[in-house]
């Protein structure tokens, strides 16, 4: 499977300059952050609860191999089978190998980002089995032929009248703006997919180790039909997602529904255990959970290790600035936002998606708000400092900070053009204090003025503090 580089750049300066786009990011503004502070609010518990779940993760990755072999152990006691992937080729020939023995010539499908990570519809159509996006964000890119821009709402970048035009042109229907009225349309055209499908393939939100269970949380119930009504049952999912117990698995789902949509709990919480058994009235005959690693064994002991702690909740991109201005779709691969600009650079090389790690302001909202307590930019100056390393950065930066180090290493003639700098741009703005264009700064002053600095430098502002620290001892 051939990775293209992600051109965020170019991508970036599209996207801002898209007005249908920006109205929907307006939208994403408008709302999940909202929902999110309100959820949280009513929940007194909710940061001893991040702090449980961070640790309960560290447990499980410090202990993943053997979580794991539990986790096969109790699939096969129920009649179901563990296929091993190192990485995304395996993956798709173990499902595909499951589809052609079930003489599969449609599946049906609920949202996995795994699935896209290794571009599964792609090698099923090729290979003639026929792939349906059965959760509705899916199903409206599948129509356009277009790709997720979000995790839990993949559609997030459209609008209503895009949804109307591409039902118009695929369905062969009548125009409407009427959300209901195209539901029900979509309805109406997947319910034969469900019915005549051969395999379903969904993803997994965890798997748990005590039960050999895995579980999908959807608000839309298409995860259900898709796991039930056909013969064969495939989940793809990744090493990472496995939880020890039952309990532990409600721990992660009272913080994901809260960080990713506001609720208090997703409308279907649909958990799998093996195959259907002779008493049960419906399930499949048979249960097939694919296990993808794709280089997440390799992060164990790194300094990206706390990166396996993700539950896929959105909260990051649903509060990044970044991301809210440019969508998913300018990270050029199939995770955005700062969960994206950490993970996409170990799974397609930091020399494909440099730039990722580099679109981030740094406020710190997105370890603020993860559910796991994820520090994600920390992370992600960890992969700057390995672009550099690797002499991939460009070479106007690694120029500017080169000439920056040679006055860093000498403190006096650091502090005195601190100094010098923060007069000069105090003069140059006036009583404004802001100035409208300033040399080698247009990549800044082209979209907004520069701020002059107020005050004394930082050297000067710490030695009155500590002044001030040492005087108020003295006193007491």
């Amino acid at each position: 499977m051939e990775i293209k580089t992600p051109e965020f750049k170019a991508s970036s300066r599209i996207a801002l300059e898209d007005v249908s786009l920006q109205k929907a990011l307006g939208n994403l503004r408008d709302g999940f952050p909202q929902k999110r502070a309100a959820a949280v609010a009513r929940m007194p518990e909710f940061e001893t609860l991040r702090d449980q779940a961070r640790d309960l993760k560290n447990h499980t990755i410090e202990h993943l191999d053997y979580y794991l072999e539990q986790f096969e152990t109790n699939v096969t006691k129920h009649g179901g089978q563990v296929h091993w992937a190192r990485d995304g080729q395996q993956a798709r020939e173990a499902i595909l190998k499951i589809c052609q023995s079930a003489d599969a010539k449609t599946v049906t499908k609920g949202k996995s980002m795994v699935s896209e990570e290794i571009a599964l519809n792609d090698y099923l159509e090729e290979n003639g089995v026929q792939p349906v996006e059965t959760d509705l964000g899916e199903y409206i890119l599948q129509l356009r032929e277009d790709h997720p821009s979000h995790i839990i709402a993949p559609a997030i970048h459209l609008n209503l009248d895009d949804v109307s035009d591409i039902f118009s042109k695929k369905h062969g229907t009548e125009r409407t703006d009427d959300p209901a009225a195209l539901m029900q349309e979509a309805r109406e055209m997947l319910r034969k997919q469900f019915v005549g499908a051969d395999v379903g393939i969904t993803g997994a939100n965890f798997c748990v180790a005590e039960t050999g269970s895995t579980i999908i949380v959807t608000n839309e119930g298409n995860g259900d039909l898709t796991q039930t009504l056909p013969k064969v049952h495939v989940v793809i999912t990744t090493i990472d997602k496995v939880v020890p117990t039952l309990e532990d698995m409600t721990l992660y789902l009272r913080l994901l529904a809260r960080s990713a949509t506001g609720q208090e709990f997703t409308v279907y919480n649909t958990l799998s255990t093996g195959p259907r058994r002779e008493e049960d009235q419906d399930g499949p005959d048979e249960f097939h959970v694919v296990l993808l690693d794709n280089g997440r064994s390799e992060m164990v002991g790194t300094d990206f290790q706390d990166m396996l702690r993700c539950i896929r909740c959105s909260a990051c991109m649903n509060h990044c600035p970044v991301y809210g201005s440019v969508g998913g779709h300018a990270y050029g691969w199939v995770y955005p936002g700062p969960m994206g600009s950490v993970l996409t650079p170990k799974l397609i090389g930091i020399d494909k998606a440099g730039h990722l790690p580099n679109a981030s302001t740094f406020c710190g909202t997105c370890e603020s708000v993860c559910p796991v307590r994820i520090p994600l930019p920390k992370m992600m100056r960890h992969w700057r400092e390995r672009e550099f390393e690797k002499h991939l950065s460009p070479t106007g930066f690694r120029f500017g900070l080169g000439v920056w180090s040679q006055f860093a290493r000498r403190p006096k003639l650091y502090r005195w053009l601190a100094k010098l700098s923060s007069l000069s741009l105090k003069t140059l703005s006036g009583k404004k204090g802001r100035l409208k264009s300033l040399p080698l700064k247009n990549g800044w002053t082209a979209w907004r003025d520069l701020p002059a600095p107020q005050g004394g430098t930082f050297m000067d502002q710490w030695k009155k503090e500590q002044g001030n620290k040492q005087h108020k001892g003295g006193q007491q």
